[in-house]
C-alpha cells in the first residue's frame, strides 16, 4: 500500500514539474530562447525556417501573425527599466537609442493583445513621425494624461505591455548591450 501511495506521489509531482516548467518556457521563455535587453525581450527565432522546440511553443500557444526572420523583430516589454509593471494610471518616458532598422513602430497593447491608444488619435508611434533630440535619441512620453513632445495617449486603466516591431533590421549581429535599447522610465502615477 505505501508502494502505491509513493508512486501516485511521485507520478503527481513530475507531471506538476513537467507542466509547470512546460508552462513557464512558454510564456516567460527567459532561459529557453528568449532574449532579454533591459526590460525588453524578443524571440529571436520567430521567423526562422528551423525555430528551436521552445520557439515553435510560443508560436502555437500566441497563434498571432509573425514576422519572417528577414522582414523584422519584435520586442516587447510589461515592466519599466526598473522590473516594475507598466499600468496605464502612471505615465512612462521612453528615451534612449533604438537599434538600426529601415522603419519601427511601437505600440501599447492591453493583456487580450488590444491596442490601448485613444481611439480618435494616433494608435502607433512610428520612428517616421517622430521628432528626435539634436543626438538623434528619441524620446517618447506614454500615458493617459497629456505629456510634452512626442505623445502616445492612451485610454482605459490597468497593465500595459509596449511593443517595439523593427522593420528591415539585422539587430541580432553583434548586438548585445542595454544601451542599444531604449529605457522606459516611470513618471507620476495617479
Amino acid at each position: 500500500m505505501r508502494f502505491v501511495l509513493y508512486l501516485l506521489m511521485m507520478i503527481a509531482v513530475a507531471l506538476s514539474v513537467g507542466f509547470g516548467l512546460s508552462y513557464y518556457a512558454l510564456t516567460d521563455g527567459r532561459l529557453f530562447g528568449v532574449a532579454r535587453v533591459g526590460p525588453w525581450t524578443a524571440w529571436p527565432d520567430v521567423g526562422a525556417p528551423a525555430p528551436n522546440p521552445y520557439t515553435r511553443g510560443h508560436l502555437a500557444r500566441e497563434a498571432s501573425l509573425q514576422l519572417g526572420q528577414a522582414e523584422g523583430l519584435q520586442f516587447t516589454a510589461s515592466t519599466d527599466s526598473d522590473g516594475q509593471p507598466l499600468v496605464r494610471a502612471c505615465g512612462y518616458h521612453i528615451s534612449g537609442k533604438t537599434p538600426l532598422a529601415t522603419f519601427w513602430t511601437l505600440v501599447a497593447i492591453d493583456a487580450k493583445g488590444a491596442n490601448v491608444a485613444v481611439p480618435d488619435g494616433d494608435l502607433a508611434m512610428r520612428s517616421s513621425s517622430i521628432a528626435r533630440t539634436n543626438d538623434g535619441d528619441l524620446t517618447i512620453n506614454i500615458g493617459t494624461r497629456l505629456m510634452p513632445g512626442n505623445w502616445l495617449e492612451l485610454t482605459g486603466d490597468g497593465p500595459i505591455t509596449l511593443v517595439l516591431t523593427l522593420y528591415d533590421t539585422a539587430v541580432f549581429s553583434g548586438f548585445s548591450s542595454d544601451e542599444s535599447m531604449p529605457a522606459i522610465e516611470r513618471g507620476e502615477c495617479t
